[in-house]
């Protein structure tokens, strides 16, 4: 078995019967220090200071839609959802499809859908900003529970006024008091 990173030493281990049999087996790599005696950056007449030197250098500008000026490049992109609703409430060039998505119920099962989506998008940013450690450590909430704790916050009304604030210390403190039930619910310490 070959080891090997970018700072460290590569390391060659033959893998025996007696390694197979221990059930933890430390593999200790020697830090590889690569140091240069000179360095020449003549072509580009770079001084080495990062500072000065990004003045020098004559790059090309970034090629996106927006500095090729092309239509639609500032266009916020749409979730599927939203698209399935106009289509849905538009007819996408059949002016039958609206009339027959609001007989059916099409039209008010994705406004729906989409409510609910927005309302998870907002969850998922709120559980992304804490860190796993701090609901386990600070919440005692388990890992494998957060999402299952986060959709217990979110069925809350009173979760997505919190939310709306982007005050995270009371977002923060809100997710604190419902640790408890949460815990208590699932009968965990």
């Amino acid at each position: 078995m070959v080891f090997s990173a970018v700072q460290y030493e590569k390391k060659e281990v033959v893998i025996t019967q007696a390694i197979l049999a221990q059930k933890l087996w430390n593999v200790f790599l020697e830090t590889a220090v690569n140091q240069l005696e000179e360095v020449i950056v003549t072509p580009y007449n770079l001084s080495g200071r990062l500072g000065s030197d990004v003045n020098v250098l004559k790059t090309e500008p970034v090629v996106s839609a927006s500095t090729l000026n092309l239509p639609n490049a500032h266009a916020k992109r749409r979730t599927q959802t939203e698209r399935l609703l106009i289509e849905a409430t538009t007819g996408g060039g059949i002016p039958l499809n609206p009339i027959i998505n609001a007989i059916t119920g099409r039209t008010r099962m994705l406004k729906k859908r989409l409510a609910i989506d927005k309302k998870s998008a907002k969850t998922e940013a709120a559980r992304n900003t804490y860190a796993d450690s701090l609901f386990s450590k600070e919440l005692k909430i388990p890992i494998l529970k957060i999402d299952d704790f986060m959709y217990f916050c979110e069925v809350d009304p009173d979760f997505e006024t919190i939310l709306e604030t982007k005050d995270y210390f009371k977002i923060w403190a809100y997710m604190k008091e419902k640790s408890f039930v949460y815990r208590k619910n699932n009968k965990l310490k």
